[in-house]
């Protein structure tokens, strides 16, 4: 089984046991069709970046799961025939480090930060390097 990610937008009109219904709907369709949700994160909610359907807000859920890859297609299918969620991202792990990335997120730890590289030494001006050129003798054959 592969590891995935769901996020989906809800609409913000929805009471908080529509919202749960609906987030309830989409474990539903994981688990029937062969899958395990490692977490579900309620991110709340949140101001979209650009208005979606009128709506300027929405309510966030993340769902990390396994599943096979046939599940996918029938998610897919069911997320968008539901009209109450109006966006929505399936994300696949596949590598070593991407799949270590996503049991970090699954148990809500947060990655490491990037390090920061210590500053490279400056680059010899062009100009610097043009009139030690010029300056060596000519060789003639």
């Amino acid at each position: 089984m592969k590891h995935y990610e769901i996020l989906f937008i809800i609409k913000p009109t929805l009471t908080d046991d529509e919202v749960k219904a609906k987030a309830d709907f989409v474990a539903e369709v994981i688990s029937k069709n062969g899958g395990q949700i490692a977490s579900q994160i309620d991110m709340g909610t949140r101001k979209l970046a650009y208005k979606i359907d009128k709506f300027e807000r929405g309510v966030y859920k993340v769902f990390y799961f396994q599943a096979p890859t046939n599940l996918i297609e029938e998610l897919v299918r069911n997320v968008r025939i539901t009209e109450d969620i109006i966006r929505f991202l399936i994300v696949k792990y596949e590598t070593k480090s991407e799949i270590s990335a996503w049991e970090k997120l699954s148990k809500g730890q947060k990655l490491a930060q990037i390090k920061k590289q210590e500053p490279r030494a400056p680059r010899p001006n062009k100009e610097a390097q043009n009139t030690e050129e010029n300056n060596e003798p000519a060789t003639q054959e």
